[in-house]
């Protein structure tokens, strides 16, 4: 089966997206620095299971728009892109995964339009339920952070990150991919935090044979669509992280209802610093089915164990 391509009108943008098969349809949120390629060993997986499984470049990213203001990159901006992506593939309901800022993503359209969105799958990103009072993210970071840098910290000022990674795209991203995966040797794999010294560029470890899940190809992939963008749209995700505090003061306390599957990878560095909210889960998420952590493996896990990953989607949306 073949993945076909095309261009969407939504929420005042056009979006890219992939997509295979015929049936029910099953929207695949990518996170950074990724794009529809991430799903592509998902797309056949689900398509021959019998869904319309659609992988969008979301926005910022690949092929679709990339509008110039940081504040064009909200939360409710990028949940209503998929919205509108769902009514412009004619479909009334759809089951929504995310992985990385993907699941952000998913999770908000599950909380604002639980008449399309029946069902979740977060992947890596476990589901963070709003406090209903505290302070901004950022300044949360800051004090976690005391003398040294949080990455998403670092992200926060215009083009610094940006120059960084566009110095050497395919560096840059292979340094991500690697440093983040359950291949990385623990005392060279990507810490949240680094030395106030430190450039962002300088926490990766660029490995001397790529790990077995990501060739030269996926590697040239990547590399084509930021070398066409940048890295801009992708870090102004970050850019809007306290103004999506401030906007969502009105979910404060709200439970993820819908039937949820949640992945996540044994060494990923986010499942460490999230792991209250892991923990959590079952409390924020009352009706979770299930709850896995793959071992020895990292942040990309629908890329580093396609197969366990493809087998529990398969198993959960056939559930719904």
């Amino acid at each position: 089966m073949h993945t076909e391509h095309r261009t969407v009108q939504t929420n005042g943008i056009e979006m890219h997206i992939a997509e295979q098969g015929q049936g029910p349809l099953v929207v695949l949120c990518h996170g950074f620095p990724e794009s529809w390629y991430s799903w592509r060993h998902q797309l056949p997986a689900l398509a021959a299971a019998g869904f319309h499984a659609v992988a969008p470049d979301q926005r910022g990213y690949g092929d679709t728009s990339r509008p110039e203001a940081i504040d064009a990159y909200n939360i409710f901006d990028l949940t209503a892109d998929i919205v509108g992506l769902v009514h412009a593939l004619d479909a009334s309901q759809a089951i929504i995964v995310g992985h990385d800022w993907g699941s952000p993503v998913a999770w908000h359209c599950a909380l604002l339009r639980p008449d399309i969105f029946r069902a979740v799958a977060l992947l890596s990103v476990p589901y963070l339920q709003r406090p209903w009072n505290g302070s901004p993210p950022t300044a949360l970071m800051a004090r976690a952070a005391g003398d040294r840098q949080f990455y998403q910290l670092y992200f926060q000022e215009p083009g610094k990150a940006e120059t960084e990674m566009e110095a050497d795209v395919r560096a840059a991203l292979c340094g991500m991919l690697y440093s983040a995966s359950g291949d990385c040797p623990v005392d060279e794999r990507w810490r949240l935090t680094f030395d106030k010294g430190k450039r962002f560029m300088d926490t990766l470890s660029v490995p001397d044979a790529l790990p077995p899940w990501l060739t030269e190809n996926d590697l040239d992939v990547y590399e084509s669509a930021f070398r066409k963008t940048g890295f801009r749209g992708g870090l102004n995700w970050y850019r809007n992280i306290d103004r999506n505090w401030e906007r969502s003061a009105f979910l404060g306390g709200a439970p993820l209802r819908q039937p949820t599957l949640f992945i996540g990878g044994e060494h990923d560095p986010v499942i460490a610093a999230r792991r209250s909210a892991y923990d959590a889960l079952e409390q924020t998420v009352p009706n979770l089915r299930k709850k896995v952590l793959l071992p020895d493996a990292g942040h990309w896990i629908q890329q580093e164990r396609p197969s366990r990953v493809n087998e529990l989607l398969v198993e959960f949306i056939g559930s719904i």
